[in-house]
């Protein structure tokens, strides 16, 4: 599922161009794992062993928060989850500027 869910314009048809050093272009093909996270908890391992079908976790977030999108384990925006037919996206509402990034890893 690597396709896009919608035929969302690319940056340079919205006229959006982050500034980008001019020596960018040498990573622009290097891959990085997207993840979307709604939420997390601590569990004891006789609580997760007990976990079957119909089993409720409760998460740390509470329903209509904003979840965070990661890149590589790094939180870089934040959005609200869509549903599109039958699959999901994030529609992203907020970025995190690069300086609060470089705070945030090395928190």
């Amino acid at each position: 599922m690597n396709e896009p869910l919608t035929d969302a314009p690319a940056p340079a048809e919205t006229g959006f161009q982050p500034d980008m050093p001019d020596d960018l272009g040498l990573v622009l093909d290097v891959p990085v794992e997207l993840a979307v996270e709604i939420g997390r908890t601590t569990m004891t391992i006789r609580e997760t062993l007990a976990i079957g079908p119909g089993s409720i976790v409760a998460l740390n977030k509470m329903a209509g928060e904003p979840v965070d999108l990661l890149v590589n384990g790094r939180r870089v925006a934040r959005g609200e989850v869509v549903a599109i037919d039958e699959e999901f996206g994030l529609r992203v509402t907020e970025v995190v500027s690069a300086e609060r990034r470089l705070e945030l890893g090395n928190a």
